[in-house]
């Protein structure tokens, strides 16, 4: 996926989780964040953020933040990003081989997956989460309790046992990663939930990316520790 019209600006501050303040161009500008979760360890004051420039004239921000450089580690932190990327990705074929459908936002039973897909016989689920958490080149999913995502993985392990496929796939929003994990210091019941959807049959796949301030593409997967 390509962003538009990408602009350097400095980060200053994050009032609340919709917006940061940032230097543009020598003045101070709101700008929309893409990313709903702490990202704490990325928004830190003086680094440099890229946006892109927003194509609805209503709106409040004209910009949105797409990316952080984490001290000479470029992170993509767009929470939109993961969903986008991995549609292309599997329409290339990486995923399922002859695919012959791909429906995002798809609800079965009492559960909404990132997306369904079709394969001749096959069918199956998805769901998707972006991983902007790192340290020493390993990455962690999540940054945060996340009981939301312990509920997917319940739901998708029951999928695998009313015979469709499942997996859950973990874009790794950044170049050069050694590997992924769950973080089991921040949620440990989210590490235990990804260990037992694994164990039922759900497939759990960490996808690497090629990460510059305007593009963000899935490379190559990455080991997974559980």
């Amino acid at each position: 996926m390509e962003y538009p019209n990408i602009t350097p600006a400095r980060f200053l501050s994050r009032p609340n989780r919709f917006v940061a303040k940032v230097e543009l161009e020598g003045r101070e500008e709101t700008v929309h964040v893409k990313n709903t979760g702490r990202c704490r360890e990325l928004l830190v004051p003086g680094r440099t953020v890229w946006l892109t420039a927003g194509c609805n004239p209503a709106r409040k921000t004209k910009y949105d933040l797409v990316a952080v450089d984490k001290d000479g580690l470029l992170v993509n932190m767009d929470a939109q990003a993961p969903n986008q990327v991995f549609a292309e990705w599997v329409r290339q074929g990486q995923f399922v081989p002859h695919l012959t459908l791909l429906r995002p936002e798809t609800t079965w039973g009492d559960s909404r997956f990132d997306f369904y897909w079709e394969a001749g016989e096959r069918r199956g689920f998805a769901e998707v989460k972006g991983c902007t958490l790192e340290e020493g080149g390993h990455t962690r999913f999540p940054d945060a309790p996340t009981q939301r995502g312990v509920k997917h993985l319940h739901e998708l392990a029951a999928c695998k046992a009313a015979g469709y496929e499942a997996a859950v796939c973990f874009v790794i929003q950044m170049e050069g990663m050694v590997d992924f994990a769950p973080n089991d210091l921040t949620h440990p019941a989210f590490g235990q939930a990804l260990r037992q959807a694994q164990a039922a049959g759900v497939q759990v796949l960490a996808l690497g990316c090629a990460v510059t301030p305007s593009s963000l593409r899935i490379t190559h997967p990455l080991p997974v520790r559980l």
